[in-house]
């Protein structure tokens, strides 16, 4: 009785397995079919744009659609990933965990393939062309003066970046090299530093510290910072506003101006690079040197997979001239 039953189990065991086995080739086939699916960049980008506004109305006027196109499109991309990427509840519009996993995947995705269309015009043009980004303050002159003297047959263009699209416009294909300042995202590019310069804070011209000839990271304990605290680590261990949440909303800055102007209003004080505060001279805000707050460091980057004979060289002429202009005293 017992040796029927355990033969009847192992049957049933080896039946189960068998069925077991039957799914697990059926998962695999569809696994294999979903990987053979041809996604489309369009409604990648109208995901992308939901994703970010969590709002199908914000998102449609963004996308200049209205919203019932918008809501179709994002079933369409459901019904062909085989998932729901939003949770649309009263609560409001909310990612799914394969949401946040097809939002990861899809920003990057999307910025390559914009890079892929500029880069496969860009290489069939007669001239070939090199584009050349740079931050605020930078003075990338010496360097474009060398390179275009070894060729001459290059068209080189500039392009002026900002904190938060540095590295946007390397990944996207806007600029094929960029003269970053650190820190950035390196995944995926590859990074050659340049020099180093010193950080300085800007006050109104009213401030109480405003007659001093430098400053400490202790002076700035008590003011409010308008940027990102883990910027100025240094100032971040003694603020006196981030003990208890007592520290005021910082509005979206985009441009050094909107900084400027914030602190001329008296809205609070900031941390930028020597040459920056340089090219930004005006008469209701003043620059000092601070005691304690580490450089500011810059850096070459350009994406690691490119293969560009231009970007090479100017990456070396650049490593040379850049660092030489960067010792130079204003005004020469």
């Amino acid at each position: 009785m017992a040796a029927s039953a355990a033969a009847q189990g192992g049957r049933v065991s080896h039946f189960q397995n068998g069925r077991a086995n039957q799914a697990g080739r059926r998962l695999e086939k569809v696994s294999v079919e979903r990987v053979d699916l041809d996604l489309d960049l369009r409604k990648l980008r109208y995901f992308v744009a939901v994703a970010e506004e969590l709002n199908f109305g914000r998102a449609a006027e963004r996308l200049h659609i209205t919203q019932p196109v918008l809501s179709r499109q994002i079933r369409s991309l459901e019904d062909e990933l085989g998932v729901e990427v939003f949770d649309r509840s009263r609560r409001g519009t909310l990612l799914t965990p394969a949401g946040e996993q097809l939002f990861e995947d899809a920003v990057p995705l999307l910025a390559s393939a914009r890079a892929l269309l500029r880069r496969v015009k860009s290489a069939a043009q007669e001239t070939p062309t090199l584009t050349i980004g740079f931050m605020p303050g930078i003075t990338v002159t010496s360097a474009m003066v060398a390179f275009t003297a070894r060729h001459p047959e290059a068209n080189v263009r500039l392009l002026r970046t900002s904190w938060d699209d540095q590295v946007e416009v390397l990944r996207d294909g806007r600029a094929d090299v960029s003269v970053v300042r650190l820190p950035i995202d390196q995944h995926g590019l590859r990074v050659k530093p340049l020099f180093q310069e010193p950080r300085v804070v800007v006050l109104p011209a009213g401030h109480r510290l405003a007659d001093r000839t430098s400053v400490t990271v202790a002076d700035l304990a008590p003011e409010h910072l308008l940027q990102d605290p883990d910027a100025v680590p240094e100032w971040r261990d003694v603020a006196l506003e981030l003990r208890g949440n007592r520290r005021p909303e910082v509005p979206a800055i985009h441009q050094v101006e909107e900084k400027l102007e914030l602190v001329a209003a008296g809205a609070g004080v900031c941390v930028i690079p020597l040459s920056t505060a340089r090219f930004y001279i005006r008469p209701d805000v003043i620059s000092l040197p601070v005691e304690g707050l580490g450089p500011n460091e810059v850096a070459l980057a350009w994406v690691a997979s490119r293969r560009s004979p231009l970007i090479d060289d100017f990456a070396e002429t650049a490593a040379g001239t850049l660092a030489r202009a960067a010792e130079q005293p204003p005004g020469h």
